[in-house]
């Protein structure tokens, strides 16, 4: 069965259906790398709805009437000292991986948007592979100071 790609731009209308298809879906593949339905919306609304800040762009790959990949990457609004944008998701069906899904997500969003690239990857995600082959270097060690919870 064919694949086909849907792009979700902040200038299109996005239902809510379409929207909560990406949170689910992505919360359901991410696997131990994923963040909660709570997050992964945020990102999604924030990909999608421009306004005051510079939205992004969310791609989902479907093989008939199902998403077996999904890509949400988010404008930083930042351009020449950090990347313009930062892959903030992507995950592919358990059942598809391997066959070229993930690339496909990659190479269209190297298409749909301006800028470099950015994302955050565990060192021992898979997926790490598929990155360094399309290019993308681990030029930094990332270090996060979070705020202690008072109280």
């Amino acid at each position: 069965m064919e694949l086909t790609i849907k792009k979700y731009f902040p200038a299109m209308t996005v239902g809510l259906y379409d929207k909560q298809n990406v949170v689910d879906f992505l919360f359901e593949h991410l696997d131990e790398y994923g963040d909660s339905r709570h997050a992964i919306a945020k990102a999604v609304e924030y990909a999608v709805n421009a306004g005051s800040h510079p939205g992004g762009l969310i791609l989902t790959v479907w093989k008939g009437d199902s998403i077996v990949g999904a890509t949400v990457i988010n404008k930083t609004g930042m351009g020449d000292y950090i990347p313009e944008n930062i892959l903030v998701y992507i995950a592919v069906d358990k059942s598809c991986r391997g066959q070229g899904v993930g690339k496909m997500l990659m190479k269209s969003a190297f298409d749909e948007t301006e800028g470099d690239i950015a994302l955050h990857v565990e060192p021992d995600n898979p997926a790490k592979h598929l990155y360094e082959k399309l290019g993308f270097e681990n030029k930094y060690l990332e270090m996060r100071w979070k705020r202690p919870v008072l109280g």
